[in-house]
C-alpha cells in the first residue's frame, strides 16, 4: 500500500476527500470545488477545481478518468482522458470537463465529477536500434483485425 499525502486547500474544508464509492472500486471520486453553479453548454470545456493537492511518492501517478454515469446520462467526459498527475506536481488537482451531450449541464459544489486511479510508473531507458524484432502482428493497427 502506498501512502498518498493530501491537502485540502483553504476554503474547501466542507468538501469530502476523494473516496471509493464501493468496496471493489478502482477509482476515488473527485468532487467539484466550484463556488457557484457552473454551466457546461454542449461542446464547451472548462477546468473544474477539486480543492485538493496531492503528494505521491516517486514511481506513482494518478490518472483522472471520467465517471461512467455522467458520460452515459449527460455526455460529460474528461477531455484529456486519462489526465495524468505526476508525482512531483503539488498544485491543485483540476479536471478538464467537456460536455459532449445535447443539453447544458450544471455542476454544483460537491458534485462528483471524475475519478482518480493510482498506478505505478515504470522507469525506462530507450535504446536506439536499427530494426525491431518481428511479431505476428507487425505494424498492423487501427482496426487491422476487422470489426
Amino acid at each position: 500500500m502506498f501512502e498518498i499525502g493530501i491537502r485540502r486547500l483553504p476554503g474547501n474544508e466542507d468538501l469530502p476527500l476523494p473516496q471509493k464509492m464501493s468496496l471493489g472500486a478502482s477509482g476515488f471520486d473527485l468532487f467539484a470545488a466550484v463556488d457557484q453553479p457552473l454551466t457546461l453548454n454542449p461542446g464547451q470545456r472548462k477546468l473544474v477545481p477539486t480543492g485538493i493537492a496531492l503528494e505521491m511518492p516517486a514511481g506513482v501517478e494518478a490518472q483522472v478518468r471520467p465517471r461512467s454515469g455522467l458520460a452515459l446520462k449527460h455526455g460529460i467526459s474528461v477531455l484529456n482522458s486519462p489526465g495524468t498527475i505526476d508525482s512531483d506536481y503539488r498544485g491543485e488537482v483540476g479536471v478538464i470537463l467537456i460536455n459532449l451531450g445535447d443539453e447544458p449541464f450544471v455542476l454544483r459544489r460537491g458534485d462528483r465529477i471524475a475519478q482518480l486511479v493510482f498506478g505505478r510508473v515504470l522507469d525506462v531507458r530507450f535504446t536506439e536500434v536499427d530494426r525491431l524484432g518481428a511479431t505476428e502482428r507487425g505494424g498492423g493497427g487501427f482496426g487491422h483485425t476487422g470489426t
